[in-house]
């Protein structure tokens, strides 16, 4: 299987709602590296997984969404934990519409697998990954 990695991140504000969170349950920031790996068995014509350029410019499409808005105000997370890892699923959601709408190209149209991963910290991070 081969596999192109693109980074980029984005800061966030949210709270959560259990006591499972402690004082994260106040309102506080965070900002994610965000790595998004694409993968397929074979590369294409000119030996890409896909074009690294769209790849980056769907991602920073996507994280603009979410970049410096206050993720509690959105409706569609209304009762949910916008915790790293629904995050990581929010992401790859948006990258696989996107992929299914043709904006990495007709490489992206050969795509079988992508993961997300946002980094919360040096040493905590979460992933999502699932076929394409």
């Amino acid at each position: 299987m081969f596999s192109l990695t693109v980074r980029d991140h984005m800061m966030i504000a949210h709270s959560f709602n259990s006591e499972t969170f402690g004082p994260a349950q106040k309102l506080h920031g965070a900002t994610y590296v965000v790595d998004v790996t694409f993968k397929r068995p074979e590369l294409d014509q000119d030996d890409l997984v896909v074009d690294i350029g769209l790849a980056s410019d769907t991602l920073k499409t996507v994280l603009a969404e979410f970049t410096l808005t206050n993720l509690d105000e959105a409706v569609e997370f209304r009762g949910r934990n916008t915790t790293t890892e629904f995050m990581a699923k929010v992401v790859f959601d948006r990258l696989s519409h996107a992929i299914r709408e043709g904006q990495l190209g007709e490489g992206g149209r050969h795509l079988t697998a992508m993961t997300v991963t946002l980094h919360e910290s040096h040493i905590a991070w979460a992933s999502y990954e699932g076929a394409l």
